[in-house]
Order: structure tokens, then sequence, then C-alpha cells
């Protein structure tokens, strides 16, 4: 067995601990004056080399600018720090899939710079475990021009499912390629949202991908945060080779609760 088949074997084994354990510490943790901070790396992650190194050091990045403009604004309005006030920065990094060479993470991040409310974000990445570097799912499909064919045909599948979502959340019947919300869903991967691969019944295959989008994105903040499930039938014609070794099968039942 070669060191990269005992690498997916493990992860795996480790599979049913994708989502953050409770267990996990923040890898990086201070609190200063000014501001409160927490980056946690799922320990699931640790099963393929780089990634968890990769992912910490880019927290770490993070974690080190936010320190800087919570002392900078500090120093500029302290006023909004009195009383012990401070900000606050907390990012994780979860499993969401191990399917094949790939490892979809999806990053969540809170702030609190105290103003009216907290904000959130959601970021994923890929990463192919035997290559061990960051990667897009560009590959994956023939073509992914933006307005072309494949990504119009998958981001008018995402304002569909969104508009269920909202409908069920608002109460509110919206039309998926009108409502003002939805008109920033377009056809091009840098304004689709985040995407990771969710997993299939079938081992070693993704059943679709999942586009991530933060409160603001989509709707306003009292919706909160979304996620949109685009099952591979529907892009089926757009695959690559590659991408059509990788995607098949149906979605386990109950992984909607791990969007």
């Amino acid at each position: 067995m070669t060191p990269f088949a005992v690498t997916l074997l493990t992860a795996a084994l480790l599979a049913p601990l994708s989502v953050a354990s409770a267990a996990d510490k923040p890898a990086i943790a201070f609190k200063s004056r000014s501001i409160d901070v927490s980056v946690t790396v799922g320990s699931e992650l640790k099963a393929y080399p780089g990634l968890y190194d990769n992912l910490l050091a880019e927290g770490r990045r993070e974690a080190d600018k936010w320190r800087a403009t919570a002392d900078a604004d500090r120093k500029d309005t302290p006023d909004i720090f009195v009383d012990g006030r401070r900000y606050a920065f907390e990012r994780s990094y979860q499993q969401r899939s191990s399917i094949g060479r790939y490892v979809s993470v999806v990053r969540n991040d809170y702030y609190n710079t105290l103003g009216a409310h907290p904000n959130s974000d959601v970021n994923t990445i890929m990463w192919d475990a035997e290559a061990q570097r960051r990667v897009s799912i560009r590959p994956l499909f023939k073509e992914t021009t933006p307005r072309g064919p494949t990504l119009t045909r998958i981001a008018k599948a995402i304002r569909a499912t969104l508009a269920v979502e909202k409908k069920a959340r608002i109460g509110e019947t919206v039309n998926p390629d009108k409502d003002e919300g939805l008109a920033s869903v377009e056809p091009d991967l840098l304004k689709m949202g985040a995407v990771a691969l969710v997993p299939s019944i079938e081992p070693g295959r993704s059943a679709g991908i999942v586009f991530y989008f933060p409160p603001y994105a989509v709707g306003s903040y009292a919706e909160g945060p979304y996620a949109a499930f685009v099952p591979w039938r529907t892009f089926r014609d757009d695959l690559s080779p590659e991408g059509a070794a990788l995607f098949g099968g149906d979605r386990p039942a109950g992984d909607e609760k791990n969007d």
C-alpha cells in the first residue's frame, strides 16, 4: 500500500469525526485590551499531510491582522473600548468531506467590532491530498467560463434551491430569477458562494456540490446564512473526464445537517 493510500484509509476512518469536535481546543488563542482571538483547526484535518499546517498558518496571519486592526482602532477611538469592551474574532476550520484525492474544508469566521451586532462569514478550501495544495473545482468541468453554459446552469439551480429555503424561513414566495437578494448569485465561480464537495452513498464518489452563503449575501441579516446543494445530475453533461469519474450516486440520508 502506498503512503497516499494509507493517508486516504486513515481519512476514511476519521470521516465520522469530520464535524469539528467540541474537544478541539483553539490552536491559537490570545486576549488583549483590544481583542479576544481564537483559531481552531479540526483535529481530523491532521490526517492529510500539509493541510493542517497550511490552515494554521493562514489562521495565524488572519489573527495577527485582527490584532493589529483592533490595536489601531483602540488608539483612534478609545471610547468604544470602555468598561472592558473589546473586539472578538473566532475562526474554525472543519472537514466537510473527503472524496478521492480531494478534501473539502469549511472555514467559519465570527467577528464583533462593537457595532450594532456581530457578523459572520463562511468560505471553503478544496485540498488536493495527493499534490498537497489548494485547488479549484474548475478541472472537474469541461468549461467554467463566466456566464457560460455550465455556470449558468449551476447558478440557476442554486437560486432555485435558495428560493425554496427562503420561503421556509420568511414565509414568502420569491422568484429565483428576479429576487433582489438572489440576484447576487451570478454564473461566475467568484459570485456563486463558497463551494464544497458533498459525499455520496457510493464510496469514493461525490453526490454533488454545496454552496455556502453568509448572512447578507443572499438576504437580510435576520435570515442568517444559507447553503444550497446542487446534485451532480444537474451538471452531468458539463463534467470533464476527471469530474465524471468523481461524481455519482445519491447524498447520504441526513447529510444536509452538515451544511
